[in-house]
């Protein structure tokens, strides 16, 4: 029987799932998190009472419906919570759970790892109180927790409404939604976002709903600082006209996009394009997910396009599995997948226009602003190394003498900054700054790990030992 392991029980990986055991397919599926959901589905901690309705509104039944597809075939797969792939190899998914190695064989893999926030360092963006979108997100979905009292939300993401818009109606005061791209240039991809008519809709319905709840809403501003002494107690920006104003707030949301997790692609042997939409390296793939050596990848992991493109690229990874292992699939069903992404993907595209990654303020950055927290790296050394004589023009020798992305986050938070910032250092293109090689462990992992199920694997040769 052909195995199939799945990392990732999001949108797209379950989506997969459904797909290959409706086929009498045997699939494992292996996720971090406590249950399935991924990010954009997470569900509350049991016993936690939460109003779904309120806090997803329209998104409620999509949220219903796939943790109802997921109860459905959760006893025809194997599956594995709470457990982190940190390497692959040999056909073989190396795994942690409770301190406990493990390998798992596939004959196929598919990769459905999700997205991060994409951060931009600014000054005090290290100050307690000041959180990433999705990080907002997850101790409101899964704790049923605000971040704070007063609420400034912040950055250029299609997140920045939605997640504003979650906390308001969960009750939150937000004071603010300050957004860095002009409102012309969403004006300008309106093409492309009625790629997605009712998704286009529902987020002008988010920007409305909070200007009625009386949320001051910017576009076009330049964020200058978050300011406090021991915790964030305001936000300093320039408005649209060039005035700048300070915003007291004792939280703060931010972010500017989604960067795919692309870690265990590479390690795996898909090969890394650079995309000059995205301003990033995604792996290079044919129209369903396809990298090459049965391996495939699909939703965030491989673009960004949300949790419905997700979930058709899912389903396309599992019809290109059942292809290449000559099983049965439906013709009319790949086409139809094949659409739908195609559609959603352009929708996406128009996003990025939408909500830009601010270029010009990477060199407006001072030179004190902490660019990789792990190691303590600011903007002012890595530009004194850049400017060095024989200074580093690609990102891996930057990191190799100046330590920035060798820490616990492995660059997966700092990488994408560096790059740019070597790029408007020297003036040269992102592109050919390159990307930052990705090492097993992708994540930290214990030096020692416990006896059980560990050191006879490490014996066998089926797992390594962490260095």
């Amino acid at each position: 029987m052909t195995r199939v392991a799945i990392v990732g029980a999001g949108p797209a990986g379950i989506a997969a799932a459904g797909v290959l055991v409706t086929h009498g397919v045997a699939v494992t599926v292996v996720d971090e998190g406590r249950v399935a959901g991924g990010q954009i589905y997470r569900r509350p901690r049991a016993g936690m009472k939460l109003d779904i309705d309120t806090l997803l509104g329209s998104e409620a039944t999509n949220y219903r419906n796939f943790h109802g597809t997921f109860n459905r075939i959760r006893d025809s797969i194997d599956y594995r919570p709470e457990t982190l792939v940190w390497g692959i190899g040999g056909k073989r998914l190396h795994t942690l759970r409770a301190g406990a190695a493990d390998a798992i064989a596939f004959d196929a893999l598919i990769l459905a790892t999700g997205a991060t926030d994409r951060v931009l360092p600014m000054s005090g963006w290290t100050l307690p109180g000041v959180f990433t979108l999705g990080g907002a997100q997850v101790l409101l979905k899964e704790h049923g927790c605000f971040i704070g009292r007063r609420i400034v939300f912040c950055g250029s993401s299609p997140l920045l409404y939605l997640a504003a818009k979650q906390y308001r109606a969960m009750g939150a005061p937000v004071i603010a939604v300050l957004d860095t791209t002009r409102f012309a240039a969403k004006v300008a991809a309106i093409p492309d976002l009625l790629k997605a008519p009712r998704n286009f809709v529902r987020g002008l319905g988010y920007m409305a709903t909070l200007r009625r709840a009386g949320a001051l809403i910017d576009h076009g501003i330049r964020l200058l600082a978050f300011e406090g002494a021991h915790g964030v107690e305001a936000v300093r920006f320039e408005d649209r006209r060039g005035n700048e104003a300070v915003l007291p707030c004792d939280a703060v949301a931010y972010g500017f996009g989604l960067k795919p997790e692309t870690q265990l692609a590479e390690l795996a042997g898909a090969k890394l394009r650079y995309d000059p939409v995205f301003r990033q390296w995604l792996p290079e793939t044919d129209v369903d997910g396809r990298c090459g050596g049965n391996l495939y990848v699909a939703g965030d992991g491989a673009t960004i396009g949300g949790a419905q493109a997700a979930a058709f690229a899912g389903d396309l990874a599992a019809y290109a599995v059942l292809e290449d292992f000559k099983l049965a699939t439906s013709g009319i069903e790949r086409r139809r997948a094949r659409r739908n992404a195609a559609r959603l993907g352009r929708f996406q595209r128009g996003l990025v226009r939408a909500f830009a990654w601010p270029t010009a303020a990477i060199s407006e950055l001072d030179d004190n602003v902490m660019v990789c927290r792990c190691e303590g790296i600011t903007v002012g050394e890595l530009r004194t190394s850049i400017r060095a004589d024989f200074g580093p023009t690609e990102i891996n020798r930057l990191k190799a003498i100046t330590r920035c992305g060798m820490g616990r986050c492995q660059g997966r938070f700092c990488g994408l900054a560096a790059a740019e910032l070597v790029a408007d250092t020297l003036k040269v293109p992102l592109e050919t700054v390159g990307h930052l090689r990705t090492q097993a462990p992708i994540k930290p992992i214990p030096l020692v790990i416990s006896p059980a199920g560990s050191a006879a694997a490490v014996a066998r040769g089926e797992t390594s030992a962490p260095a």
